[in-house]
């Protein structure tokens, strides 16, 4: 099945329509661009681990220069209506998105998702699940630190969380600003990564099924920050093999915690493998400076940019061109 064919050309056409973006023009079947558009396919709100509301990741986004932005909240969906009412407000193109937990080989990796319907029943019935989940894991780690002598940590991370979803990020917020650590990094060193004593094992769905979610929604399934997973090289390419036999499309070349290095690694591996390239911060807020908003630089020149895939001739590098009227879209 092709990428077209997975990504509805309805899906798209939607949230094109939804935003004018300053700079372009719908004249016959390209675009006439006053400049480049930039991308950013991988941002959290406070509907997740980030700290804005939608509204204010969306208005961050116009500020730093960002035209088409996906919000791809973890395990949840229920930020995307007022982040698409902002977007129509500061007249940029809004991707509905999500990042899914899943499991593989032992290991807890992120798929996400891009140009989904939210409510699509099979993938709400699936993110449902890892809330349920991640509500009972929220009480086992609080358990689990009462025994290392810290009280009361569910509560403080629940109060931290101001969505329904609790992470383990809310409890690294909570035990820093209760003066357990000093930051949220030494709090999964010491107490939420794996092999800690807060640490609590995922129950997520499988890299087929995920994805399977994601296409059954409309959307295209992208490997998040596959540096992040520190995979052996045998591993890695094992990874990235099954993601393509279970149709899985692309891979984040681009993004906040990647190095020029893994960039180009990445973007080899892409290739090899036939992925498409994507790109985004996973922007979590302005605590974190290092990953803001409107910073990405240009995907590698031998890169297939994910945005070529939704109908229309992208230039690679970071930018592109919505689709044009004449093509069978509307701007």
């Amino acid at each position: 099945m092709s990428h077209d064919t997975l990504f509805s050309h309805d899906r798209r056409a939607q949230w094109w329509a939804a935003a004018t973006v300053p700079g372009v023009c719908l004249t016959g079947r390209r675009m006439c661009l006053d400049s480049m558009l930039h991308y950013d396919l991988h941002t959290h709100t406070f509907h997740s681990d980030g700290t804005l509301s939608p509204t204010d990741l969306v208005m961050r986004a116009r500020q730093s220069g960002v035209d088409v932005l996906a919000v791809t909240d973890h395990d949840s969906t229920s930020g995307l209506g007022e982040a698409q009412v902002a977007a129509q407000v500061a007249a940029i193109v809004l991707v509905p998105g999500v990042e899914i937990s899943v499991i593989w080989d032992s290991h807890t990796l992120h798929i996400v998702g891009l140009g989904i319907d939210p409510g699509e029943p099979t993938l709400q019935a699936g993110l449902a699940g890892h809330l349920r989940f991640r509500d009972w894991r929220a009480e086992e780690i609080g358990h689990r630190l009462e025994r290392q002598g810290i009280h009361g940590a569910t509560e403080g991370a629940r109060a931290r969380a101001r969505g329904t979803l609790v992470g383990r990020t809310h409890f690294a917020r909570h035990l820093a600003a209760e003066g357990h650590v000093r930051d949220t990094r030494e709090a999964f060193a010491k107490y939420l990564s794996r092999g800690k004593p807060g640490y609590v094992p995922g129950q997520w769905a499988g890299l087929r099924e995920a994805v399977g979610w994601i296409h059954a929604a409309g959307g295209q399934a992208v490997i998040a920050h596959p540096a992040r997973y520190r995979f052996t090289a045998t591993r890695m390419r094992r990874l990235l093999a099954e993601f393509r036999e279970s149709g899985g499309e692309a891979i984040e070349v681009v993004c906040g915690s990647h190095s020029p290095d893994d960039w180009r690694h990445y973007a080899l591996l892409a290739g090899h493998y036939g992925l498409l390239a994507s790109c985004g911060s996973d922007y979590h807020g302005p605590e974190a400076p290092w990953m803001d908003l409107g910073r990405l630089p240009p995907l590698p020149d031998s890169c297939r940019p994910l945005w070529g895939a939704w109908g229309y001739d992208g230039p690679g590098a970071g930018a592109g061109a919505p689709p044009a009227a004449g093509a069978g879209e509307s701007g």
